[in-house]
C-alpha cells in the first residue's frame, strides 16, 4: 500500500550476560543474520569471557608474563582494547581485570550481585595496559604479571561491527545489531532510517520492551553505544559499586554523568568514547566536542547537555553524519 513503512523483521534473545537484537530491512535475512549473529557472539564469548575457565582470556590470564598463542579474534580483541586505552589517555584500560574481581565482580554478574556482604580486600589500581603484548602476526598475547585483562569493555561492542559488517555482506540486507545497547547499523536502513530509542535510566534488569527511550534518533550508518554507571550496579558492605572504573584507584568512577551516548564510524569508537566521558566528568564535553563525536549527557540529577550537532530531547530525530573517531 502506498506511503507504508517498509516491512522490517527482528530477533531478540540472551546473549553475552545481556540481550542481542538483529533487525534487517529484508524480512527473508532474518534467519541467515541470526546465524551469523549468534555464531559470532558464541565466538567472541570464548575468547573474550572473563568467566569461563576455557576462553582465550582465562588462559592468558592464568600465564602472566609468558606470551600465549591464541586465534585470531582474541588478537584482534585485545588490539581493539588497547587501542581504546591510547585513544582514551588510559582511561579505558583492559588491565582492569583484577581490579573487577577484588570489588565482588568475579563471576557472571547475575550471580555476583546476589553477594552482598563487606569485601576482603582492597581495591586494587590498573594501569598495565602499556605493558600488554599482542602479536597478530603469530598471533599471541602476554599479559603482565600483576594484571588481568577484562575486555568487557570493547568485546562486546567490536562483535557488534563485525556481525554487522558479515550479515550485510552475506545477505544484502541493511541490519542494525542491538548488544545490549551496543549498536551498530550496516547495508542499505530502511527509509528514513533505523529509529533507535535512548534511555537514560536504564538499570541491568530493563529491557528493550521495558525500557522508556527520553528521545529517538535516527541513524542510518556507523555505530552507536551508551556507558552508563546504573547498568551494571551491585552493594557490597551497604557500599554502591558499579563497572566502570577508575583504572588509577581500583574503584568505581565517581562521575557528573549517569548516561552518555556517542555516534560514530564504529561502535568500537563510540562505546570507548562514552566510557571515557563517564570517567572524565564535566572535561568529556570539550574533549567529545573536540572529536567531533555526537553525544547526549545526562547528569544525576536530570540536565541533559548535547554536543557536535546531536539534537536537543526536543527534537525527535537526527541523523549524526559526521563521525570521526
Amino acid at each position: 500500500m502506498p506511503g507504508a513503512a517498509p516491512a522490517v523483521a527482528a530477533r531478540t534473545f540472551p546473549a553475552l550476560g545481556t540481550f542481542a537484537t538483529v533487525l534487517v530491512a529484508d524480512p527473508e535475512a532474518l534467519g541467515p543474520a541470526y546465524d551469523l549473529l549468534a555464531a559470532e557472539l558464541a565466538a567472541i564469548d570464548a575468547a573474550c569471557s572473563r568467566f569461563r575457565p576455557d576462553s582465550e582470556l582465562c588462559q592468558v590470564n592464568r600465564a602472566p608474563g609468558r606470551l600465549v598463542p591464541v586465534s585470531p579474534l582474541f588478537a584482534e580483541a585485545v588490539a581493539v582494547a588497547l587501542d581504546a586505552a591510547e585513544l582514551t589517555g588510559g582511561d579505558v584500560d583492559p588491565t582492569c581485570g583484577l581490579s573487577l574481581a577484588r570489588l565482588g565482580y568475579d563471576r557472571d554478574f547475575t550471580l555476583a550481585r546476589q553477594r552482598t556482604g563487606p569485601l576482603r580486600q582492597p581495591p586494587m589500581p590498573a594501569g598495565g595496559w602499556r605493558r600488554v603484548e599482542v602479536d597478530r602476526d603469530r598471533p599471541a598475547v602476554r599479559v603482565p604479571a600483576g594484571f588481568a585483562l577484562d575486555l568487557g569493555a570493547t568485546a562486546k561492542a567490536l562483535a557488534a561491527d563485525r556481525s554487522a559488517a558479515a550479515i550485510a555482506a552475506a545477505t544484502g540486507s541493511g541490519v542494525l545489531v542491538n548488544l545490549g545497547g551496543d549498536i551498530r547499523v550496516a547495508g542499505n536502513p530502511p527509509h528514513p532510517g533505523w529509529r533507535v530509542g535512548i534511555a537514560d535510566d536504564a538499570s541491568f534488569d530493563t529491557t528493550t520492551a521495558s525500557a522508556e527511550p527520553r528521545q529517538v534518533v535516527l541513524i542510518s550508518d556507523g555505530g552507536l553505544a551508551t556507558s552508563s554507571p546504573l547498568g551494571r550496579a551491585w552493594r557490597r558492605g551497604g557500599t554502591g559499586l558499579h563497572h566502570i572504573i577508575d583504572p588509577s584507584t581500583g574503584r568505581p568512577a565517581r562521575s557528573c554523568w549517569r548516561t552518555v551516548s556517542v555516534a560514530a564510524a564504529r561502535c568500537t569508537d563510540a562505546n570507548m568514547a562514552s566510557t571515557a566521558a563517564i570517567l572524565r566528568g564535566e572535561r568529556a564535553v570539550r574533549w567529545l566536542a573536540d572529536l567531533r563525536l555526537p553525544a547526549r549527557l545526562v547528569r544525576h540529577d536530570g540536565t541533559v547537555v548535547t554536543v557536535a550537532g546531536w539534537p536537543g530531547d526536543d527534537a525527535e530525530t537526527t541523523r549524526p553524519e559526521d563521525r570521526t573517531r
